[in-house]
């Protein structure tokens, strides 16, 4: 029984997420809205599953939690930075640089997060990985020194991210 579950629903929490958003999108609760919302939560993860990777082996959802406000309370000094950076620097002293990311990540879902905080935070962008996935390369906006900033990402988001994903 439990086998067929899974094959009707291949990510019960992407199924339940999905209904709860049409829900939300309809801006209207009805049964009807309801019953929908579960066919499409159904049917969405159930022809999209041969695409998706392995679960991770190890998730760790409670230190998630922190991971997520410290993320949030960068992306909201970031904005203040950048701000102030976009109105007081002029364009000849930005300093603006590339800079290459050694990664000791391994699960492609903490590298796919790691590169996704760093996109999310104003003033960097996760550009590419390197075949190997050893590399990220990200544009930063604006540093004095960008061995800093190589540093900060490794400290701030990587180590995180190594705690939940082991």
């Amino acid at each position: 029984m439990a086998r067929a579950i899974r094959w009707l629903m291949p990510h019960p929490f992407l199924t339940l997420l999905l209904a709860i958003v049409w829900i939300l999108l309809q801006n209207e609760l009805s049964a009807g809205m309801a019953v929908f919302g579960v066919i499409l939560g159904i049917v969405i993860p159930w022809s999209t599953s041969i695409w998706w990777p392995d679960t991770p082996s190890r998730f760790s959802l409670l230190k998630m939690v922190p991971y997520s406000l410290v993320v949030i309370w960068d992306i909201m000094v970031a904005n203040v930075q950048v701000a102030w950076i976009v109105l007081t620097v002029p364009n000849s002293k930005l300093k603006s640089t590339w800079i290459s990311v050694p990664l000791d990540l391994v699960e492609p879902e903490a590298i796919t997060l790691l590169a996704g905080t760093i996109t999310l935070t104003p003033g960097t962008v996760s550009a590419d990985l390197s075949d190997e996935g050893h590399c990220l390369l990200v544009h930063v906006l604006h540093t004095e020194d960008p061995a800093a900033e190589v540093e900060a990402i490794k400290t701030r988001y990587e180590a995180r991210l190594k705690e939940i994903f082991s």
